[in-house]
């Protein structure tokens, strides 16, 4: 039994809530951009029908490298209609960024996401966000969010969350609801000090959890999942234990690759523990 300086986590929230912002800042102060690179408005919303609609609904995932270890993050579909996404992306991840306006409190999608995360046994971060917009009332939304955890049947330790408070527009975070400059570190270390490190049999079988399909113009189908246990590499034989009729068939592995901010890099070997991308 393995440890690693790996975290796994997806970020949830209300549509508007500032979720993609949030996420375009930790790729840009954890190094994943070079300070003078431009960035494009609501890089993670890249579907066509995400940017006409304004939300992001095709879970996007990205990774950054913060103190040494790799953060692999999911942003999730904010939108009550694309709930089924969520509890796919959920199955990959060992935390949660729970993500709050600081005016609105929890809304009715922060429920339904919350429910499912709590099922799980996910223990949410609270990011309090927004909180230099007028009106924010950080107090009420702690209560509301509490009291919402409480009726949806948190444990103890669920019900013990802590609290961010952040400007995703303006780059900044910390731990007093009074911050107003800084940088994304304290929510970073939240991170680090919070999500656990899971214990991953790196020498059992392979087992390899694919959650959702991406698409390439090059290889075709992408498999994206979260390595379970053992080791995965080019040319590895598999057993898919339910094909296109139900029944399990074989298949070899062409390629393995890993995300590197929001590009996808190609690995010779990959472990329990990794989010990954498989075709074959």
């Amino acid at each position: 039994m393995t440890k690693r300086a790996l975290r796994n986590i997806a970020i949830i929230a209300h549509v508007d809530h500032g979720k993609t912002t949030l996420v375009d800042q930790l790729l840009r102060q954890s190094g994943t951009f070079r300070s003078n690179e431009k960035i494009s408005e609501r890089i993670m919303d890249s579907n066509d029908l995400e940017k006409e609609r304004g939300i992001t609904i095709l879970a996007k995932n990205c990774a950054v490298e913060y103190e040494g270890t790799h953060i692999n993050i999911v942003d999730t579909p904010g939108h009550a209609d694309f709930g089924g996404e969520v509890e796919r992306v959920l199955s990959m991840v060992d935390g949660v960024l729970l993500l709050v306006d600081a005016v609105e409190g929890p809304m009715p999608q922060t429920r339904f996401v919350t429910k499912k995360a709590l099922a799980l046994g996910l223990k949410p971060i609270v990011v309090i966000n927004k909180v230099d917009r007028p009106g924010a009332r950080c107090d009420y939304v702690i209560n509301a969010t509490f009291e919402l955890f409480d009726k949806l049947g948190a444990t103890e330790e669920q019900l013990d969350f802590p609290v961010i408070y952040a400007s995703g527009l303006n780059g900044y975070a910390g731990t007093e609801e009074n911050v107003r400059s800084g940088d994304m570190r304290p929510l970073f270390n939240a991170v680090l000090t919070h999500v656990p490190v899971r214990d991953d049999e790196i020498d059992a079988p392979l087992q390899l959890q694919i959650s959702s399909i991406d698409y390439s113009n090059y290889v075709g189908k992408i498999g994206v999942g979260r390595i379970r246990r053992g080791k995965i590499k080019p040319g590895t034989d598999v057993v898919c234990v339910n094909g296109p009729d139900g029944t399990p068939f074989k298949g070899r592995i062409n390629q393995v690759l890993k995300f590197k901010g929001l590009e996808r890099e190609v690995v010779d070997e990959a472990i329990a523990g990794d989010i990954v991308l498989v075709n074959g």
